[in-house]
């Protein structure tokens, strides 16, 4: 890492580090996006993060492995092909002195858009808009 300031754009973020690991996280940034098109770029934890109705991946770079966030659940089959990269507490790592499975990084970050929607669709409405009277449009 070249510099400790804080980061506020996924731009930034990767500048902070040397040539050969913004070339990973580049594309790491690139699948994400492809996988989750309508998902905006934050940075939450002075990690780059795709967000749609909650947060979808966090991914961020370190001395050995590029991070990946939340662990994933929900496909028995997809958490057994990521069980090679499992860290503590579930989270992946995926090391940088091995090719970047970026397909694999595709299908996780696709199941978790696909999660944050159901996710969305069964929340209840609040208590403010539960109150408020629809209005009817003519």
């Amino acid at each position: 890492m070249a510099s400790r300031s804080q980061p506020t754009t996924v731009d930034e973020y990767i500048a902070l580090f040397d040539a050969d690991v913004q070339a990973v996280l580049r594309k790491v940034r690139r699948v994400v996006r492809q996988a989750a098109p309508h998902a905006r770029e934050v940075i939450s934890y002075s990690m780059p993060a795709l967000k749609q109705n909650g947060i979808l991946v966090f991914f961020a770079a370190f001395k050995k492995h590029i991070g990946f966030y939340p662990p994933i659940g929900g496909d028995a089959r997809l958490e057994k092909r990521a069980a090679h990269y499992a860290g503590e507490k579930g989270n992946l790592r995926f090391p940088l002195d091995e090719p970047m499975p970026l397909k694999l990084i595709a299908t996780l970050t696709r199941l978790r858009a696909k999660q944050d929607a159901a996710k969305a669709v069964n929340r209840r409405p609040t208590r403010r808009a539960a109150r408020r009277p629809s209005r009817a449009r003519r």
